[in-house]
């Protein structure tokens, strides 16, 4: 189903990205690993994905500069000619108390996870539209729902922005591309790993499933928003949190 689709998935050197290209990778597509800062670990992502028998380049790119964005968008094409599905997964979070927040850290987590969105999912529908369409897939977070965390709440408005800029792409690029979120509950990632032993047991109590998601399981939701058998789902979220009460 996605032998030969050209897939840029940003933030795909660990954790749910990684896994994301991996999977499309066992599918036989091509990925575009796009990383921040480790280039070791994108480059280790990369060699997985070429033992599985797929293609795939690294491309080093902060996604809230546009310049940046611009350049990756341009090489992916100059490698493989189109780009067939987008995965917008690239993000941040601090946790730090209300009262300690910064105006610095407010300004990067928008930055990022929100303008990095806007940014990636512009420059590379405008590709899209020439070759026919496309797929674009934003992760979001329960946290812009109905979960809240008040010591990530620059994080939480982010993802809830993507929500709502979800609904707006899928407007805006219909009927050609279709837009959608996964918003991911708690899922077991080195971002996560730093938490308090006594908060991850409060918080599995209140999941139904009684554990936190593999990053594959999220990675799968992906895969079927942007098969053929999501052909007539836009501008929807989907919820991928184990059931949260």
């Amino acid at each position: 189903m996605f032998k030969n689709k050209v897939v840029l998935v940003t933030g795909s050197s660990r954790g749910i990205g990684k896994a994301t290209a991996l999977l499309f990778a066992k599918k036989e597509a091509k990925l575009v690993v796009n990383y921040s800062s480790s280039e070791k670990e994108a480059c280790a992502v990369v060699n997985e994905i070429k033992n599985l028998g797929s293609e795939a380049i690294t491309i080093k790119c902060d996604v809230s500069n546009e310049s940046e964005v611009k350049k990756m968008v341009q090489k992916t094409i100059d490698k493989f000619g189109k780009i067939d599905i987008l995965v917008n997964n690239a993000g941040i979070v601090f946790d730090v108390p209300f009262f300690e927040r910064t105006v610095e850290q407010w300004k990067k987590t928008l930055d990022v996870n929100l303008l990095g969105t806007f940014l990636c999912s512009k420059y590379v529908s405008k590709q899209m539209l020439k070759t026919g369409g496309g797929k674009i897939i934003n992760i979001s977070s329960t946290n812009g729902i109905d979960c809240f965390s008040p010591e990530a709440i620059d994080y939480d408005t982010s993802k809830a922005g993507i929500i709502i800029m979800t609904r707006d792409l899928a407007k805006e690029l219909a009927p050609t591309i279709q837009v959608n979120s996964i918003a991911p509950g708690w899922v077991d990632t080195k971002m996560n790993k730093d938490l308090p032993k006594d908060f991850i047991k409060k918080e599995t109590e209140n999941i139904y499933l009684k554990r936190f998601a593999k990053p594959e399981e999220i990675a799968n939701a992906v895969l079927f928003l942007a098969s053929d058998a999501a052909s007539y789902i836009t501008g929807s979220i989907l919820k991928v949190d184990g059931g949260y009460g």
